[in-house]
């Protein structure tokens, strides 16, 4: 046969058996296979990417989605595919363009051992991406050390990535090994790259280059086995114009690079994502949405994106008495200047016109950064520190 279409579900047979059979045989192993999967079979659709198949189409499949396949498989000799498909975590559950693509990245970076570049806004699940390249590559055995570069001090990050020897700085009471040694033999992965100072993005490109760190107080280096993937949800080319990251250090992190979409390019993978972790939140007796609810759900922004959506179903599945959520119990942030709501702050005196607004500004900005308060900070223009006191001050979790 020209091409082959295998089901991973074959009933009395494992898809992926035959898929290694396939490749196995000589006369085979060049004939594009095309896995038909369920996004249940997340894992299943990793490993049969990684071992060669051509694409995978997800259930249900419609003619449209067969003939774009066919003319790909069949439109001349190719490389093998090592592309992939889902993460088996839920927040990858879901069939739009946007999101294949991204599966089959994560496959790709998989198979090999290149440095990956993960770009994103917040709460889109660029973490979540880098633990499922680990967890299907080659160095699955070894560890995975999440580090994010946003919530180190500048002045400690050499010391946290590299370590120190006993004595280095005030403090120095015992040697630290650092990051990049804890994740000898397995992946390192480094959020907020973009906030790195250009001092310390010179000491990480050495460090990608020659594979050797230097403790802090050392003059010994040190071989490391490490995979580096790195993300980012800043604009690293417009920092290079702006020449406040280093346009060297930008290319060795990109040689293979994943963007994930934002929630509200993603359609009908809401609705999906909203049920699976309403099944999560109460497995025994998930609620359900009501139209009006999906409706509203679909042309609301979700700045805080699959984080955000999650957070709010495992809310609702606690209040909502029902068991259907209504559009009224979505409570989806309402403008806050309304005429309405200048009247209220303009009955308040100064000081508490000014604290109230303050607070709704704290609060939309965590909104809108997923929780995480190192972007909201930045979006607010304030240091991380005044946000933590700010947050302190006036309760908010």
């Amino acid at each position: 046969p020209a091409l082959v279409f295998l089901d991973l579900r074959l009933g009395g047979m494992q898809g992926l058996d035959v898929l290694r059979e396939l490749k196995a045989r000589p006369d085979r192993a060049a004939k594009p296979v095309v896995i038909l999967t369920a996004f249940a079979d997340a894992a299943n659709t990793i490993e049969a990417m990684k071992l060669g198949a051509f694409d995978h189409l997800t259930k249900p499949i419609g003619r449209d989605d067969v003939r774009a396949v066919l003319a790909r498989a069949l439109a001349g000799p190719r490389a093998v595919s090592q592309e992939a498909g889902v993460d088996d975590a839920g927040e990858f559950i879901g069939s739009s363009d946007a999101m294949r693509e991204v599966q089959k990245r994560i496959g790709l970076a998989a198979s090999g051992d290149a440095t990956v570049l993960i770009l994103g806004e917040t709460g889109t699940g660029k973490e979540l991406v880098a633990r499922a390249i680990h967890r299907h590559s080659d160095r699955a055995q070894g560890p995975f050390v999440a580090v994010n570069c946003a919530a180190i001090p500048a002045d400690l990050m050499e010391s946290e990535l590299f370590g120190h020897v006993r004595g280095a700085f005030t403090g120095a009471v015992q040697a630290r090994a650092g990051y990049f040694r804890q994740a000898d033999g397995g992946t390192l992965f480094l959020d907020e790259i973009g906030d790195m100072t250009t001092a310390m993005q010179a000491k990480m490109l050495r460090a990608l280059q020659d594979r050797k760190i230097t403790p802090v107080g050392g003059s010994a280096a040190h071989s490391v086995n490490v995979r580096v993937i790195a993300a980012t949800n800043r604009d690293l080319t417009e920092l290079v114009r702006q020449e406040k990251f280093r346009e060297d250090l930008f290319y060795r992190l990109n040689v293979l690079r994943i963007e994930l979409p934002p929630l509200r390019e993603r359609g009908a993978d809401i609705l999906l994502l909203a049920e699976h972790f309403l099944r999560k939140a109460a497995p025994q007796a998930p609620k359900k949405l009501s139209a009006s609810a999906v409706q509203t759900m679909l042309k609301y922004a979700w700045p805080g994106n699959v984080r955000e959506l999650e957070n709010l179903m495992r809310s609702l599945s606690l209040t909502v008495r029902g068991p259907v959520i209504e559009r009224d119990d979505l409570h989806f942030e309402p403008a806050t200047t309304t005429a309405d709501s200048i009247d209220d702050l303009l009955q308040l005196d100064l000081p508490a016109a000014t604290a109230r607004l303050e607070k709704m500004l704290l609060q939309k900005a965590l909104r809108q950064s997923g929780g995480n308060r190192a972007e909201a900070a930045r979006r607010l223009g304030i240091r991380r520190q005044l946000l933590y006191s700010k947050l302190k001050e006036y309760g908010i979790g």
